[in-house]
Protein backbone atom coordinates (compact mmCIF):
# COMPACT_ATOMS: atom_id res chain seq x y z
CA UNK A 1 0.00 0.00 0.00
CA UNK A 2 1.40 3.39 -0.99
CA UNK A 3 1.85 6.28 1.42
CA UNK A 4 -0.81 8.21 -0.52
CA UNK A 5 -3.37 5.40 -0.07
CA UNK A 6 -2.56 5.12 3.64
CA UNK A 7 -3.10 8.88 4.03
CA UNK A 8 -6.50 8.65 2.34
CA UNK A 9 -7.57 5.77 4.61
CA UNK A 10 -6.42 7.69 7.69
CA UNK A 11 -8.46 10.75 6.66
CA UNK A 12 -11.55 8.58 5.99
CA UNK A 13 -11.15 6.83 9.37
CA UNK A 14 -10.85 10.14 11.18
CA UNK A 15 -13.88 11.52 9.35
CA UNK A 16 -15.93 8.45 10.23
CA UNK A 17 -14.86 8.72 13.84
CA UNK A 18 -15.79 12.41 13.96
CA UNK A 19 -19.20 11.66 12.43
CA UNK A 20 -20.09 9.28 15.26
CA UNK A 21 -22.24 10.87 17.98
CA UNK A 22 -20.41 11.65 21.20
CA UNK A 23 -21.38 9.38 24.09
CA UNK A 24 -22.99 11.30 26.98
CA UNK A 25 -21.36 9.15 29.67
CA UNK A 26 -17.93 9.92 28.20
CA UNK A 27 -18.81 13.63 28.10
CA UNK A 28 -19.93 13.55 31.75
CA UNK A 29 -16.66 11.96 32.86
CA UNK A 30 -14.60 14.25 30.65
CA UNK A 31 -16.15 17.45 32.01
CA UNK A 32 -16.23 16.04 35.55
CA UNK A 33 -19.86 16.85 36.26
CA UNK A 34 -23.32 15.37 35.77
CA UNK A 35 -25.75 18.09 34.75
CA UNK A 36 -29.30 17.43 35.86
CA UNK A 37 -32.52 19.38 35.39
CA UNK A 38 -35.33 20.08 37.81
CA UNK A 39 -37.89 22.72 38.77
CA UNK A 40 -37.32 24.39 42.15
CA UNK A 41 -40.90 25.70 42.02
CA UNK A 42 -41.99 22.18 42.96
CA UNK A 43 -40.71 22.98 46.42
CA UNK A 44 -39.80 20.84 49.40
CA UNK A 45 -38.79 18.00 49.51
CA UNK A 46 -37.82 17.54 45.84
CA UNK A 47 -35.34 20.29 44.92
CA UNK A 48 -35.72 23.75 46.44
CA UNK A 49 -33.72 26.72 47.66
CA UNK A 50 -32.48 26.39 51.23
CA UNK A 51 -34.23 29.15 53.25
CA UNK A 52 -31.12 29.50 55.42
CA UNK A 53 -28.81 29.79 52.40
CA UNK A 54 -30.54 31.50 49.44
CA UNK A 55 -29.23 30.31 46.11
CA UNK A 56 -28.25 26.88 47.51
CA UNK A 57 -30.50 24.06 46.27
CA UNK A 58 -31.33 21.20 48.64
CA UNK A 59 -33.81 18.31 48.64
CA UNK A 60 -33.97 14.54 48.62
CA UNK A 61 -33.41 14.38 44.87
CA UNK A 62 -30.40 16.68 45.25
CA UNK A 63 -28.93 14.14 47.70
CA UNK A 64 -29.75 11.22 45.41
CA UNK A 65 -28.16 12.80 42.35
CA UNK A 66 -25.12 13.75 44.44
CA UNK A 67 -24.81 10.08 45.44
CA UNK A 68 -25.10 8.96 41.83
CA UNK A 69 -22.51 11.48 40.64
CA UNK A 70 -20.09 10.48 43.39
CA UNK A 71 -20.26 6.86 42.25
CA UNK A 72 -19.58 8.00 38.69
CA UNK A 73 -16.50 9.88 39.89
CA UNK A 74 -17.93 13.32 39.03
CA UNK A 75 -19.82 16.18 40.67
CA UNK A 76 -23.51 16.98 40.19
CA UNK A 77 -24.62 20.37 38.84
CA UNK A 78 -28.26 21.43 39.08
CA UNK A 79 -30.01 23.36 36.27
CA UNK A 80 -33.38 24.97 36.91
CA UNK A 81 -36.03 24.42 34.25
CA UNK A 82 -39.81 24.76 34.38
CA UNK A 83 -41.55 21.41 34.79
CA UNK A 84 -43.40 21.55 31.47
CA UNK A 85 -40.14 22.12 29.56
CA UNK A 86 -37.94 19.50 31.24
CA UNK A 87 -38.26 16.87 28.50
CA UNK A 88 -37.77 19.28 25.53
CA UNK A 89 -34.80 20.89 27.31
CA UNK A 90 -33.25 17.47 27.94
CA UNK A 91 -33.68 16.53 24.30
CA UNK A 92 -31.96 19.71 23.11
CA UNK A 93 -29.01 19.06 25.42
CA UNK A 94 -29.46 21.67 28.17
CA UNK A 95 -28.59 18.98 30.74
CA UNK A 96 -27.79 15.26 30.84
CA UNK A 97 -30.62 13.84 32.96
CA UNK A 98 -33.93 14.74 34.61
CA UNK A 99 -34.50 13.97 38.30
CA UNK A 100 -37.55 15.87 39.55
CA UNK A 101 -40.40 13.58 40.53
CA UNK A 102 -40.27 12.11 37.03
CA UNK A 103 -42.77 9.26 36.93
CA UNK A 104 -42.26 5.96 35.13
CA UNK A 105 -45.14 5.67 32.66
CA UNK A 106 -45.50 3.93 29.29
CA UNK A 107 -45.78 7.33 27.59
CA UNK A 108 -42.48 8.47 29.10
CA UNK A 109 -40.78 5.23 28.10
CA UNK A 110 -41.74 6.01 24.50
CA UNK A 111 -39.81 9.29 24.70
CA UNK A 112 -36.99 8.75 27.19
CA UNK A 113 -34.72 6.13 28.69
CA UNK A 114 -35.57 5.67 32.36
CA UNK A 115 -33.45 4.47 35.24
CA UNK A 116 -34.43 1.92 37.86
CA UNK A 117 -36.79 3.42 40.51
CA UNK A 118 -35.44 5.35 43.48
CA UNK A 119 -38.82 6.05 45.16
CA UNK A 120 -42.29 4.44 45.22
CA UNK A 121 -45.16 6.89 45.62
CA UNK A 122 -48.92 6.56 45.98
CA UNK A 123 -51.58 8.59 44.20
CA UNK A 124 -53.52 10.20 47.06
CA UNK A 125 -57.05 11.60 46.82
CA UNK A 126 -57.75 14.69 48.93
CA UNK A 127 -61.25 16.07 49.67
CA UNK A 128 -62.76 18.61 52.04
CA UNK A 129 -63.66 17.48 55.52
CA UNK A 130 -67.32 16.49 55.61
CA UNK A 131 -67.27 15.70 51.88
CA UNK A 132 -69.57 12.85 50.74
CA UNK A 133 -66.86 11.52 48.41
CA UNK A 134 -64.80 8.54 49.58
CA UNK A 135 -63.27 7.27 46.34
CA UNK A 136 -62.41 8.38 42.83
CA UNK A 137 -65.34 6.38 41.45
CA UNK A 138 -67.79 8.66 43.29
CA UNK A 139 -66.48 11.81 41.58
CA UNK A 140 -68.14 11.33 38.20
CA UNK A 141 -68.93 14.75 36.72
CA UNK A 142 -67.13 16.56 39.55
CA UNK A 143 -64.18 18.97 39.32
CA UNK A 144 -60.93 17.20 40.18
CA UNK A 145 -57.60 19.00 40.20
CA UNK A 146 -54.10 17.72 39.45
CA UNK A 147 -50.82 18.72 37.82
CA UNK A 148 -50.27 18.56 34.07
CA UNK A 149 -47.97 15.87 32.63
CA UNK A 150 -48.31 13.56 35.65
CA UNK A 151 -49.51 9.99 36.10
CA UNK A 152 -52.46 11.39 38.07
CA UNK A 153 -53.35 13.47 35.01
CA UNK A 154 -53.27 10.32 32.86
CA UNK A 155 -55.51 8.45 35.31
CA UNK A 156 -58.07 11.25 35.48
CA UNK A 157 -58.26 11.64 31.71
CA UNK A 158 -59.64 8.12 31.47
CA UNK A 159 -62.48 8.94 33.89
CA UNK A 160 -65.68 11.01 33.52
CA UNK A 161 -64.51 13.93 35.66
CA UNK A 162 -64.16 17.64 34.99
CA UNK A 163 -60.38 17.87 34.91
CA UNK A 164 -58.71 21.02 36.28
CA UNK A 165 -54.96 21.44 35.62
CA UNK A 166 -52.50 23.42 37.74
CA UNK A 167 -48.89 24.56 37.40
CA UNK A 168 -47.80 24.18 41.06
CA UNK A 169 -48.36 21.78 43.93
CA UNK A 170 -49.88 24.21 46.45
CA UNK A 171 -52.55 25.80 44.22
CA UNK A 172 -54.83 22.72 43.81
CA UNK A 173 -55.28 22.46 47.58
CA UNK A 174 -55.95 26.20 47.89
CA UNK A 175 -58.77 25.78 45.37
CA UNK A 176 -60.00 22.66 47.15
CA UNK A 177 -60.20 24.54 50.46
CA UNK A 178 -61.99 27.41 48.68
CA UNK A 179 -64.54 25.01 47.19
CA UNK A 180 -63.62 25.62 43.56
CA UNK A 181 -62.77 21.93 43.01
CA UNK A 182 -64.28 18.85 44.66
CA UNK A 183 -61.09 16.79 45.01
CA UNK A 184 -57.38 16.72 44.20
CA UNK A 185 -55.41 13.68 43.02
CA UNK A 186 -51.62 13.90 43.35
CA UNK A 187 -48.57 11.99 44.60
CA UNK A 188 -48.56 11.40 48.34
CA UNK A 189 -45.36 13.47 48.61
CA UNK A 190 -47.17 16.55 47.27
CA UNK A 191 -50.38 15.76 49.16
CA UNK A 192 -48.59 15.38 52.50
CA UNK A 193 -46.77 18.71 52.09
CA UNK A 194 -49.55 20.90 50.73
CA UNK A 195 -52.92 19.27 51.39
CA UNK A 196 -53.29 16.67 54.12
CA UNK A 197 -52.21 19.00 56.92
CA UNK A 198 -54.72 21.76 56.08
CA UNK A 199 -57.46 22.28 58.63
CA UNK A 200 -60.36 21.96 56.19
CA UNK A 201 -58.96 19.08 54.10
CA UNK A 202 -58.40 15.36 54.52
CA UNK A 203 -56.53 12.76 52.50
CA UNK A 204 -58.27 9.42 51.98
CA UNK A 205 -56.23 6.47 53.32
CA UNK A 206 -56.44 4.13 50.33
CA UNK A 207 -53.88 4.42 47.50
CA UNK A 208 -55.66 5.21 44.24
CA UNK A 209 -52.61 3.87 42.40
CA UNK A 210 -48.86 3.55 42.84
CA UNK A 211 -45.94 4.62 40.73
CA UNK A 212 -42.20 5.22 40.85
CA UNK A 213 -39.83 8.15 40.48
CA UNK A 214 -36.97 7.59 38.04
CA UNK A 215 -34.15 9.45 36.33
CA UNK A 216 -34.82 10.34 32.68
CA UNK A 217 -32.25 10.34 29.86
CA UNK A 218 -32.18 10.77 26.10
CA UNK A 219 -32.98 7.70 24.01
CA UNK A 220 -29.41 7.38 22.74
CA UNK A 221 -27.85 7.31 26.23
CA UNK A 222 -27.88 3.57 26.89
CA UNK A 223 -24.44 3.54 28.52
CA UNK A 224 -25.40 6.39 30.82
CA UNK A 225 -28.55 4.52 31.77
CA UNK A 226 -26.54 1.43 32.71
CA UNK A 227 -24.14 3.53 34.79
CA UNK A 228 -26.97 5.26 36.65
CA UNK A 229 -28.73 1.96 37.30
CA UNK A 230 -25.51 0.58 38.73
CA UNK A 231 -25.08 3.61 40.99
CA UNK A 232 -28.67 3.41 42.25
CA UNK A 233 -28.28 -0.32 42.84
CA UNK A 234 -25.20 0.34 44.96
CA UNK A 235 -27.00 3.09 46.90
CA UNK A 236 -29.86 0.72 47.68
CA UNK A 237 -27.49 -2.10 48.68
CA UNK A 238 -25.32 -0.06 51.08
CA UNK A 239 -28.33 1.73 52.62
CA UNK A 240 -27.57 5.24 51.39
CA UNK A 241 -30.86 5.48 49.51
CA UNK A 242 -32.82 4.55 52.62
CA UNK A 243 -30.86 7.03 54.73
CA UNK A 244 -31.64 9.84 52.27
CA UNK A 245 -35.36 9.03 52.26
CA UNK A 246 -35.42 8.77 56.04
CA UNK A 247 -33.64 12.14 56.33
CA UNK A 248 -36.46 13.73 54.34
CA UNK A 249 -39.19 11.72 56.11
CA UNK A 250 -40.09 9.82 52.96
CA UNK A 251 -39.24 6.24 53.94
CA UNK A 252 -42.37 4.11 54.38
CA UNK A 253 -43.58 0.55 53.91
CA UNK A 254 -44.00 1.06 50.15
CA UNK A 255 -40.22 1.35 49.67
CA UNK A 256 -39.76 -2.29 50.76
CA UNK A 257 -42.42 -3.63 48.39
CA UNK A 258 -42.02 -4.58 44.71
CA UNK A 259 -42.15 -1.54 42.39
CA UNK A 260 -45.54 -1.17 40.68
CA UNK A 261 -46.06 -1.15 36.93
CA UNK A 262 -47.94 1.92 35.69
CA UNK A 263 -51.10 1.16 33.74
CA UNK A 264 -51.28 2.10 30.07
CA UNK A 265 -53.62 5.02 29.45
CA UNK A 266 -54.80 5.33 25.86
CA UNK A 267 -53.99 8.74 24.34
CA UNK A 268 -56.72 10.88 22.78
CA UNK A 269 -57.36 10.48 19.06
CA UNK A 270 -56.13 13.26 16.79
CA UNK A 271 -59.72 14.34 16.04
CA UNK A 272 -60.40 14.78 19.75
CA UNK A 273 -57.15 16.73 20.13
CA UNK A 274 -58.16 19.11 17.34
CA UNK A 275 -61.60 19.66 18.89
CA UNK A 276 -60.03 20.48 22.25
CA UNK A 277 -57.54 22.74 20.49
CA UNK A 278 -60.33 24.73 18.86
CA UNK A 279 -62.09 24.94 22.24
CA UNK A 280 -58.93 26.57 23.61
CA UNK A 281 -58.96 29.09 20.76
CA UNK A 282 -62.58 29.94 21.49
CA UNK A 283 -61.79 30.47 25.19
CA UNK A 284 -58.94 32.82 24.24
CA UNK A 285 -61.13 34.89 21.93
CA UNK A 286 -64.08 34.99 24.32
CA UNK A 287 -62.19 36.09 27.41
CA UNK A 288 -60.11 38.59 25.37
CA UNK A 289 -63.23 40.30 24.01
CA UNK A 290 -64.91 40.35 27.44
CA UNK A 291 -61.75 41.66 29.14
CA UNK A 292 -61.33 44.40 26.55
CA UNK A 293 -64.90 45.55 27.06
CA UNK A 294 -64.14 45.89 30.79
CA UNK A 295 -60.86 47.66 30.01
CA UNK A 296 -62.50 50.10 27.58
CA UNK A 297 -65.38 51.12 29.86
CA UNK A 298 -63.19 51.47 32.92
CA UNK A 299 -60.44 53.18 30.90
CA UNK A 300 -62.83 55.87 29.64
CA UNK A 301 -64.08 56.45 33.19
CA UNK A 302 -60.55 56.81 34.55
CA UNK A 303 -59.55 59.18 31.74
CA UNK A 304 -62.54 61.44 32.39
CA UNK A 305 -61.89 61.46 36.14
CA UNK A 306 -58.25 62.41 35.58
CA UNK A 307 -59.30 65.24 33.25
CA UNK A 308 -61.73 66.63 35.82
CA UNK A 309 -59.18 66.96 38.64
CA UNK A 310 -59.89 66.94 42.39
CA UNK A 311 -59.61 63.97 44.73
CA UNK A 312 -60.90 61.67 41.98
CA UNK A 313 -57.84 62.51 39.92
CA UNK A 314 -55.57 61.32 42.73
CA UNK A 315 -57.45 58.01 42.91
CA UNK A 316 -57.42 57.49 39.13
CA UNK A 317 -53.72 58.33 38.86
CA UNK A 318 -52.89 55.93 41.70
CA UNK A 319 -54.89 53.18 39.99
CA UNK A 320 -53.13 53.68 36.66
CA UNK A 321 -49.64 53.68 38.19
CA UNK A 322 -50.41 50.68 40.40
CA UNK A 323 -51.72 48.45 37.61
CA UNK A 324 -49.10 49.55 35.08
CA UNK A 325 -46.27 49.18 37.59
CA UNK A 326 -47.02 45.64 38.83
CA UNK A 327 -46.94 42.35 36.87
CA UNK A 328 -50.17 41.00 35.43
CA UNK A 329 -49.22 37.57 36.81
CA UNK A 330 -49.17 38.92 40.36
CA UNK A 331 -52.52 40.66 39.84
CA UNK A 332 -54.10 37.40 38.66
CA UNK A 333 -52.77 35.51 41.70
CA UNK A 334 -54.13 38.18 44.06
CA UNK A 335 -57.56 38.23 42.43
CA UNK A 336 -57.92 34.45 42.22
CA UNK A 337 -56.22 33.20 45.39
CA UNK A 338 -55.84 36.09 47.84
CA UNK A 339 -59.44 37.27 47.46
CA UNK A 340 -60.85 33.73 47.76
CA UNK A 341 -61.95 34.20 51.42
CA UNK A 342 -64.03 37.23 50.32
CA UNK A 343 -64.97 36.59 46.68
CA UNK A 344 -64.53 33.16 45.15
CA UNK A 345 -64.30 34.02 41.47
CA UNK A 346 -64.40 31.16 39.00
CA UNK A 347 -61.30 30.96 36.74
CA UNK A 348 -62.91 32.57 33.67
CA UNK A 349 -64.37 35.46 35.68
CA UNK A 350 -61.04 36.02 37.46
CA UNK A 351 -59.21 35.97 34.11
CA UNK A 352 -61.58 38.52 32.54
CA UNK A 353 -61.41 40.72 35.62
CA UNK A 354 -57.62 40.52 35.88
CA UNK A 355 -57.00 41.29 32.20
CA UNK A 356 -59.69 43.99 32.17
CA UNK A 357 -58.40 45.80 35.26
CA UNK A 358 -54.83 45.65 33.99
CA UNK A 359 -55.56 46.92 30.49
CA UNK A 360 -57.91 49.62 31.79
CA UNK A 361 -54.83 51.42 33.10
CA UNK A 362 -53.34 51.47 29.60
CA UNK A 363 -56.61 52.36 27.86
CA UNK A 364 -57.17 55.29 30.22
CA UNK A 365 -53.91 56.83 28.97
CA UNK A 366 -54.99 56.34 25.35
CA UNK A 367 -58.35 58.05 25.98
CA UNK A 368 -56.80 60.80 28.10
CA UNK A 369 -54.34 61.62 25.30
CA UNK A 370 -57.19 61.64 22.77
CA UNK A 371 -59.32 63.96 24.93
CA UNK A 372 -56.36 66.26 25.56
CA UNK A 373 -55.76 66.61 21.81
CA UNK A 374 -59.19 68.18 21.22
CA UNK A 375 -59.26 72.00 20.89
CA UNK A 376 -60.62 73.85 23.95
CA UNK A 377 -62.92 75.72 21.62
CA UNK A 378 -65.04 72.57 21.31
CA UNK A 379 -65.95 72.73 24.99
CA UNK A 380 -66.50 76.48 24.94
CA UNK A 381 -68.79 76.25 21.88
CA UNK A 382 -70.82 73.45 23.48
CA UNK A 383 -71.30 75.46 26.67
CA UNK A 384 -72.29 78.49 24.61
CA UNK A 385 -75.03 76.38 23.04
CA UNK A 386 -76.35 75.54 26.51
CA UNK A 387 -75.00 72.01 26.83
CA UNK A 388 -74.11 70.82 30.33
CA UNK A 389 -70.68 69.39 31.14
CA UNK A 390 -72.05 65.83 30.89
CA UNK A 391 -73.81 66.56 27.58
CA UNK A 392 -70.64 68.16 26.23
CA UNK A 393 -68.60 65.13 27.20
CA UNK A 394 -71.12 62.63 25.86
CA UNK A 395 -72.16 64.29 22.59
CA UNK A 396 -69.11 66.35 21.61
CA UNK A 397 -65.83 65.27 23.20
CA UNK A 398 -66.05 61.49 23.57
CA UNK A 399 -67.18 60.75 19.97
CA UNK A 400 -64.25 62.76 18.59
CA UNK A 401 -61.76 61.28 21.07
CA UNK A 402 -62.94 57.78 20.23
CA UNK A 403 -62.13 58.31 16.55
CA UNK A 404 -58.61 59.38 17.47
CA UNK A 405 -58.12 56.48 19.90
CA UNK A 406 -59.47 53.69 17.67
CA UNK A 407 -56.16 52.68 16.01
CA UNK A 408 -54.38 52.49 19.38
CA UNK A 409 -57.32 50.55 20.86
CA UNK A 410 -57.03 47.98 18.08
CA UNK A 411 -53.33 47.51 18.79
CA UNK A 412 -54.05 47.14 22.51
CA UNK A 413 -56.65 44.46 21.82
CA UNK A 414 -54.10 42.46 19.83
CA UNK A 415 -51.67 42.79 22.73
CA UNK A 416 -54.34 41.68 25.22
CA UNK A 417 -55.18 38.71 23.01
CA UNK A 418 -51.59 37.48 23.27
CA UNK A 419 -51.26 38.35 26.96
CA UNK A 420 -54.31 36.18 27.67
CA UNK A 421 -51.97 33.16 27.57
CA UNK A 422 -50.84 34.03 31.09
CA UNK A 423 -54.25 33.19 32.59
CA UNK A 424 -53.36 29.50 32.44
CA UNK A 425 -51.76 30.02 35.88
CA UNK A 426 -55.29 30.19 37.35
CA UNK A 427 -56.38 26.95 35.59
CA UNK A 428 -57.90 28.52 32.45
CA UNK A 429 -57.17 26.24 29.50
CA UNK A 430 -56.86 28.78 26.68
CA UNK A 431 -55.11 28.44 23.33
CA UNK A 432 -51.49 28.46 24.50
CA UNK A 433 -52.16 26.11 27.43
CA UNK A 434 -54.03 23.72 25.14
CA UNK A 435 -51.06 23.85 22.78
CA UNK A 436 -48.67 22.68 25.51
CA UNK A 437 -51.07 19.91 26.59
CA UNK A 438 -51.57 18.75 23.01
CA UNK A 439 -47.83 18.85 22.34
CA UNK A 440 -47.23 16.53 25.29
CA UNK A 441 -49.98 14.14 24.15
CA UNK A 442 -48.71 14.11 20.55
CA UNK A 443 -45.04 14.10 21.74
CA UNK A 444 -44.22 16.86 19.31
CA UNK A 445 -44.35 20.66 19.40
CA UNK A 446 -44.18 21.16 15.64
CA UNK A 447 -47.80 20.63 14.57
CA UNK A 448 -49.45 22.11 17.71
CA UNK A 449 -47.08 25.09 17.57
CA UNK A 450 -47.86 25.80 13.92
CA UNK A 451 -51.60 25.46 14.55
CA UNK A 452 -51.41 27.75 17.59
CA UNK A 453 -49.50 30.41 15.65
CA UNK A 454 -51.93 30.12 12.74
CA UNK A 455 -54.96 30.67 14.96
CA UNK A 456 -53.39 33.65 16.73
CA UNK A 457 -52.45 35.12 13.34
CA UNK A 458 -55.94 34.48 11.97
CA UNK A 459 -57.40 36.53 14.81
CA UNK A 460 -54.80 39.30 15.08
CA UNK A 461 -53.94 39.91 11.41
CA UNK A 462 -57.40 41.25 10.42
CA UNK A 463 -57.30 43.51 13.47
CA UNK A 464 -53.91 44.84 12.42
CA UNK A 465 -55.21 45.55 8.94
CA UNK A 466 -58.26 47.28 10.43
CA UNK A 467 -55.99 49.46 12.54
CA UNK A 468 -54.02 50.62 9.49
CA UNK A 469 -57.21 51.32 7.52
CA UNK A 470 -58.59 53.39 10.40
CA UNK A 471 -55.35 55.36 10.66
CA UNK A 472 -55.40 56.21 6.96
CA UNK A 473 -59.07 57.15 6.99
CA UNK A 474 -58.83 59.27 10.13
CA UNK A 475 -55.73 61.02 8.79
CA UNK A 476 -57.54 61.77 5.53
CA UNK A 477 -60.63 63.05 7.36
CA UNK A 478 -58.59 65.29 9.68
CA UNK A 479 -56.61 66.82 6.80
CA UNK A 480 -59.06 67.17 3.89
CA UNK A 481 -57.74 68.40 0.62
CA UNK A 482 -59.55 71.18 -1.27
CA UNK A 483 -61.69 70.03 -4.13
Amino acid sequence: MTARAMMVLLVVARSASAAQPTDTLDEVRKRGELRWGGDIQGGEPYAFEDPAHPGHVVGFEVDIVDGIARRLGVKARFTHCSWSNLVPSLERGDFDVIANGLEDTPARRDVLLLSRPYFIYAETLAVRKGSPFHSLDELSGKRVGTLNQTYAHDLLRSRPVDLVLYEGGAEPYLDLAAGRVDAVLLDNVVADRFGCGKQDLKCLPDDVARGTYVVGMRRADGRLQAALDGALRQMAADGELQRILEKWHLWDHRQSEPPPVAAVVAPKHDSAQIALFLDGAWVTLMLSVAAFVVASLLGVTLAVIRMRGGIGRVFATTYVELFRGTPLLLQLYLIYYSLAPIWKFDPITAAILGLGLNYAAYESEVYRAALSSLPKGQTEAAHALGLSSWQTLRHVLLPQALRTALPAMTNDFVALLKDSSIVSVITVVELTKRTSITAVDMRSWLVPGILCATLYLAISFPLGRLSRILEKRLHRDSDPRPA
